[in-house]
């Protein structure tokens, strides 16, 4: 039987799960500590990526130098955010702390986002805006956050990729309450706005709401914030960059966990 559908029907491309870091400041690096640095990131993701189980994983495009776009297939859309997301910021953590002092500190914006990609090469604008995602205004003051916190990682998921996982219940340790609801948009890139939510490990939304609402490289009172006073190297009062972490006093069965100066809801404790 012949064939019905018009011979200029596309089929749409199938759907790839996409996962884009970037490392804040490379181009600042001095030139000799650009490539140690890129290949200790590239380590980490290598390592990250097994402990999650997803060994599937295709660069896109050439090397960029300071981040990667990764393209899985779309079933990993939720190890993207969870366990992943937490395994990339203890790896960072673990670096950090046992770096040498001539090594930067590697600070990492990252984005999770899921969409249609026509092979051989993975073309689409699924692509494009997981990059816009990550160079978003709100990936950028949700790092700033990160900062002034003492955290190595900010990520951005998208609000698809979000609806599919986490408001799904695909994700068992990261829940809604521990992302921020925000609006992407890039400055040069007028037409480009979604709604995305932001995560920083440790950092309660809360807090996040309010470097998206503040004049840049404010804090809401309107002092400087620490990463417009200092440089990146997000260290504790005594000098030592890990998170602190200890438990707070709750009624009932809630739990919280102090990380850095704020708080998050734990699981319950029975």
């Amino acid at each position: 039987m012949p064939s019905l559908v018009p011979s200029d029907v596309a089929d749409v491309p199938p759907e790839h799960a996409l996962l884009t870091v970037d490392m804040k400041e490379y181009s600042k690096l001095p030139e000799a500590k650009m490539a140690p640095a890129r290949a200790d990131l590239d380590s980490m993701l290598t390592t990250v990526f097994a402990q999650c189980g997803i060994d599937d994983t295709t660069l896109l495009g050439a090397d960029r130098g300071d981040g990667a776009i990764f393209v899985l297939p779309a079933r990993h859309a939720a190890r993207l955010i969870d366990p992943l997301l937490i395994h990339l910021a203890q790896a960072l953590e673990r670096r950090e702390q046992t770096r040498l002092a001539s090594a930067p500190t590697i600070r990492l914006r990252a984005s999770v986002h899921v969409g249609p990609l026509a092979p051989p090469k993975h073309r689409g604008d699924a692509a494009n805006d997981a990059c816009r995602l990550v160079d978003s205004d709100a990936a950028r003051r949700a790092m700033t956050a990160a900062v002034d916190h003492g955290v190595l990682l900010a990520a951005v998921v998208s609000d698809t990729v979000f609806g599919r996982t986490v408001a799904a219940g695909r994700t068992s340790a990261l829940r809604e309450q521990h992302f921020h609801r925000a609006t992407a948009r890039v400055a040069d890139k007028p037409d480009f706005e979604q709604t995305c939510w932001l995560f920083v490990p440790g950092l309660v939304p809360s807090v996040l709401a309010r470097y998206l609402t503040q004049d840049s490289g404010l804090v809401p009172d309107g002092r400087p914030s620490q990463a417009a006073q200092h440089s990146t190297k997000g260290t504790t009062a005594s000098g030592d960059s890990r998170t602190v972490r200890q438990k707070g006093k709750a009624s009932g069965k809630a739990r919280l966990i102090q990380v850095g100066r704020d708080y998050i809801p734990g699981k319950e404790q029975s």
